[in-house]
């Protein structure tokens, strides 16, 4: 197996054979929780933008290697996608509760699902830009809203 097939696959998450953006996502929380908790929300944002550009790197490659435009094994983009939507709820004076994790969680697969807007159009870029680029959009969009629920306490 290629490496970049390893490392798009996240180690072969991707593999999973029911929704594994999904199953991504989830295995993907807990590791934020604990980024966040020793770092902060400065160093989540860091860790999915690193995921994000060895994740264009990975999947372009996978993508030119299997010739389909956005292969459902890659799920590295889950990964950056919903990091970055668990960061929204960090940058507060309270550090967030397991709800505010989940709601970061529930908000990312929304946007992630339904692509409203620029995010669909976002994978229309080539490469592994384009498998990125709209779960990246789509974790901004949760962080925005997770961010601004728990600044005001609402979870």
């Amino acid at each position: 197996m290629r490496v970049s097939t390893i490392i798009a696959s996240v180690l072969g998450i991707g593999y999973f054979p029911i929704a594994s953006g999904t199953v991504m996502s989830i295995v993907a929380v807990p590791f934020a929780m604990v980024i966040a908790s020793h770092g902060g929300g400065v160093v989540l944002v860091a860790a999915s933008l690193i995921a994000f550009l060895i994740g264009i790197w990975a999947c372009g490659d996978h993508v030119r290697a299997t010739g389909r435009k956005d292969p459902s094994e890659c799920v590295i983009d889950e990964l950056a996608g919903q990091w970055l939507a668990c960061a929204g709820v960090c940058f507060t004076p309270v550090y967030p509760s397991v709800s505010a994790f989940a709601l970061s969680f529930l908000l990312f697969r929304l946007f992630d699902v339904l692509k409203p807007g620029p995010i669909a159009k976002a994978e229309n870029l080539p490469g592994g830009l384009g498998v990125m680029a709209d779960d990246m959009l789509a974790g901004l969009a949760a962080a925005i809203i997770a961010g601004v629920i728990h600044y005001f306490k609402v979870l």
